[in-house]
Formats: structure tokens, sequence, C-alpha cells
């Protein structure tokens, strides 16, 4: 997908006040909420990383306004079990959101909640299923913090792993400019897939919480 695709804030959101700022916050906290979940039902990195993926996807064609994340979250976690052959069952989730959120009933769902939401979040994927993911063995550090961003949806799987290599190169001070050569990559692309990711890291330092909290606000309440 091209970048202007997964940047859009949806009219229906515009008008509650979400800006594109907004909307890249809740995405990344919806991120960090499907990787706390999946912690307590100890499912593979695999299957976050595709529910990851499952959730960002929904949001460049739906919007915030009718697509609840909170609950999106939590649906795009059971779909992607699925698809990954590592099954969850959905009263475990339902289980641990109470117990993450035990007292704010905006996170209170019930399994046929999760169920129901499982069905629209297919039919915003087209039914299409099938994700490639950056990484094999690299499964850690600077991959991971790339599912907190739209990268996933932009960007070739095997670039963004370049990319990766090349932030760590330059922190460890290594030179791997033959190395790339041989490759035969476009070291652009590679090097701005680099300057998205540092750029996320250096949003990362700013009143973060805060401008969630904001972000959050501008949601509707559940009935």
């Amino acid at each position: 997908m091209d970048p202007e695709e997964v940047d859009v804030v949806q009219p229906i959101d515009r008008q509650r006040g979400i800006t594109l700022e907004d909307f890249k916050l809740i995405k990344m906290q919806m991120s960090n909420y499907i990787t706390r979940l999946a912690q307590h039902v100890k499912v593979r990195q695999r299957v976050v990383a595709t529910a990851i993926t499952y959730m960002r996807r929904v949001y460049a064609s739906k919007s915030l306004t009718e697509y609840d994340p909170r609950l999106v979250t939590p649906a795009c976690l059971y779909l992607s079990a699925k698809s990954e052959e590592s099954t969850v069952q959905a009263r475990l989730l339902v289980f641990y959101i109470k117990k993450m959120y035990p007292d704010d009933m905006r996170y209170r769902f019930e399994i046929k909640d999760i169920l129901e939401m499982e069905m629209k979040v297919l039919e915003a994927l087209n039914y299409y299923l099938v994700v490639f993911h950056p990484y094999r063995s690299l499964t850690q550090g600077i991959v991971n913090d790339t599912y907190k961003t739209d990268l996933i949806l932009i960007h070739p799987p095997h670039l963004i792993a370049l990319a990766c290599i090349h932030i760590a190169s330059v922190l460890k001070e290594k030179d791997s400019i033959a190395w790339f050569e041989e490759l035969r990559v476009d070291m652009n692309v590679v090097k701005n897939i680099s300057m998205e990711i540092l750029d996320f890291y250096d949003g990362m330092r700013t009143n973060i919480d805060e401008r969630i909290s904001i972000a959050f606000s501008k949601l509707p309440l559940r009935a």
C-alpha cells in the first residue's frame, strides 16, 4: 500500500476532532495492547505480528468511530491465532481483558462481542488473511518495534528487515556497505525506511502517554 492510503483519517473520525497524529497514536497503543494481551494467553510472536497487521489493515479503510479499536484489537488477535494455527479461546481473551482493565467499562466485552467483531474484521480484510513478515530469526528489538507503525502495510518485509539491520549496524559502528552492495538493493529506500523507524523512536520521547490519552478521549463512548 502507498503511505497515502494508510495515513487516512476517515471523515467521521475527523468530525470528532481526530487528527492524523491521534490516528497514529491510537494504532500504536492498540499494537501495545495486542502484545500485552498475547503475553497473557501465551501465543507466539508471529501471532502477535499478524494480529497487529490485521488491525492496521482494518483501519486503512474503516473508521475508529465505527470500529471500536478496543474491540477490534482482541478480535484481530483471536483471528490471527486461528490463521497461524495457534488457536486461543475467546473466553480467555475476555477473562484477561477484564483482568487488565478491571475498572474500565470501555473494555468490558463478552464472548459474543469478539465473535461478532471477528466477522466484521474478516469483511474489512476482504477475507484475505495472508501476511508476510520481515523476520524469521530477527524476532526482537527493532523489528518488533516496526509493528507499532504502518511500515508493514507500506514496504515489502525484506526491505523492513534490511532497514533494521542497517540501523543496528550503524548503532554498533559496523561497516556493512560491502554487504549491502552484494545484495544489490536500493539503499535509498532502505535508508528512507530506517529514517521512518528513527522518527518513530524520536516521537516516543515527547509526552507520549498524555498524547495517547488525548487521542482516545476523542473516541465515542460505548453504549
